[in-house]
């Protein structure tokens, strides 16, 4: 989730709500993994993960808004929430909640390191002092808001450890981050060293760029935060995810920003993420980054694109893939037409992509899909035409 300042008065931005025609059939082939019921009204901020037992892990953020002020149904505000599946999507477990405080937990993601400890990150906001009882602050808002608006901060990262294939989840544990209010929204990293990397970012008044948390002792002290693009004078509210390349060098992908017209940029660290090259940029709009490396090789970017990088309300659940390391990204492709995005994918059987993702709007569900993976070709794609992943019935 973006977050637009360190104190908020109001973070609905009034858009036309337009997406895709019709035509395009989201729910065709899609299958929805939760929706109301024991996670809330509305559901978003998913991430997938297949784990060491062949089960496949959704986490996702649940509440009744984008924001999920407290109120006497949600006292405690927004909470994350989980699904699973063993059988490699087809049927998935009721949603339970794994982590719920007094504040609005948010944008959580799941990951293994190779030991199977299973890790949640997320950040959460804080609320302050009412403002206004508004409940139609959503009016031709692509993003959906309700409720009482208050004033908000930024409450920091943090992440939750389950040892048992996420069936019981311990405290949450904090990161210092120092002056700086960090917000993150990626899964935690673990490089072939055994070093985990915390993927955040810094979004201010006037200023926003990547940053991460490193530590090398799984968890015990973690790092000072490290900034990417820091001074770049582009405004990118990063949601930084990374990758380790097959040199051992990191891929840092940071989000871009319609408004101030910077695109989606990325950086390399050759030094295990302690320091960082120049920003460059991916010549092409997107928010929400997420890696996954595939077995045959290539690199799976899923983000929320645009077919019109100057236009918020062209937004659709995209996907690209890299054959050269992230030199060059084949696609668009299209997951869906919903604006949501914050899209994730586990590689399954026989060349295939199971891909989560939520739909925004009032009542919001999580949705996957089974695809094949785009074969590599050498083809041009207009990205005012993204082609239609195919989808398999699952």
């Amino acid at each position: 989730m973006r977050i637009l300042t360190t104190y908020l008065t109001f973070i609905g931005i009034i858009f036309p709500f337009v997406l895709f025609s019709q035509d395009l059939n989201s729910k065709e082939n899609s299958k929805i993994i939760s929706k109301g019921g024991t996670s809330g009204d509305y559901q978003a901020f998913t991430d997938l993960v297949k784990i060491n037992s062949g089960e496949i892990l959704c986490v996702f953020y649940a509440g009744d808004s984008h924001v999920t002020y407290p109120s006497s149904k949600y006292p405690n505000s927004g909470r994350i929430c989980l699904v699973r599946s063993k059988d490699n999507g087809k049927n998935w477990s009721q949603p339970i909640t794994i982590y719920d405080d007094i504040h609005d937990n948010r944008d959580p993601h799941i990951s293994q390191m190779k030991d199977g400890t299973l890790i949640v990150t997320f950040f959460n906001t804080q609320f302050g002092e009412l403002i206004e009882n508004n409940n139609k602050i959503s009016k031709n808002s692509i993003v959906h808001y309700q409720g009482e608006r208050r004033l908000t901060k930024n409450g920091g990262i943090h992440y939750i450890i389950s040892f048992d294939n996420g069936l019981s989840w311990g405290n949450k544990t904090s990161i210092d981050t120092g002056i700086l209010k960090i917000s993150s929204s990626a899964p935690l990293r673990e490089l072939r060293n055994g070093t985990w990397i915390f993927p955040s970012y810094y979004q201010g008044p006037s200023e926003a760029y990547g940053t991460i948390f490193i530590s090398n002792n799984k968890g015990k002290n973690w790092s000072n935060v490290i900034t990417i693009g820091k001074g770049s004078n582009k405004f990118l509210p990063a949601e930084t995810d990374i990758i380790q390349l097959k040199d051992g060098s990191i891929l840092a992908a940071l989000r871009g920003d319609i408004k101030s017209n910077s695109k989606m940029h990325f950086a390399i660290s050759k030094n295990d993420g302690y320091s960082w090259g120049k920003l460059y940029s991916s010549n092409f709009q997107g928010h929400c980054p997420h890696f996954i490396r595939l077995s045959n090789g290539a690199i799976i970017l899923t983000y929320r694109a645009f077919t019109d990088d100057s236009k918020t309300e062209s937004g659709y659940t995209g996907l690209k893939i890299s054959f050269d390391e992230g030199k060059s990204w084949q696609g668009p492709y299209l997951i869906d037409s919903f604006w949501g995005a914050y899209a994730s994918t586990v590689e399954l059987p026989n060349n295939k992509l199971l891909i989560a993702y939520y739909e925004e709007g009032k009542n919001s569900a999580v949705r996957v899909i089974k695809t094949e993976i785009p074969q590599r070709k050498t083809i041009h794609i207009d990205k005012q035409k993204p082609v239609k992943l195919s989808r398999e019935a699952i």
